[in-house]
């Protein structure tokens, strides 16, 4: 496999790495539902997730200020969803505090 010699601004940012812990911890968490959810719950709480980190990268790149703003809002929508989905279903997962303000996100642990 090869590695990659470019590297993206977002992978550098706090709030982008923080998503990727928490798509990963989903990950293993969901792979402990059971059987029956692997198409429901599980799937869903896993697209969540990752929507999280990718809508920052994805809004990180060539975007301006605006649009890299609406792209930090569709990663919150999508952090909403998996906290929703976790309390919904009564899961112990620790979120990160977002802050969004202007074009400034501020992550409070």
């Amino acid at each position: 496999m090869k590695t990659r010699s470019m590297s993206f601004k977002f992978e550098k940012t706090i709030i982008w790495q923080k998503a990727m812990s928490l798509g990963e911890e989903i990950n293993q968490l969901a792979a402990s539902f059971p059987k029956k959810e692997n198409y429901n719950l599980s799937s869903q709480i896993r697209r969540s997730a990752d929507s999280i980190a990718l809508n920052i990268s994805e809004g990180s790149i060539l975007q301006s200020n605006l649009e890299f703003r609406w792209f930090l809002g569709y990663s919150i929508r999508s952090l909403a969803e998996v906290l929703f989905v976790s309390t919904w279903r009564n899961l112990e997962i620790i979120f990160p505090k977002v802050i969004l303000r202007e074009n400034i996100v501020i992550v409070l642990t």
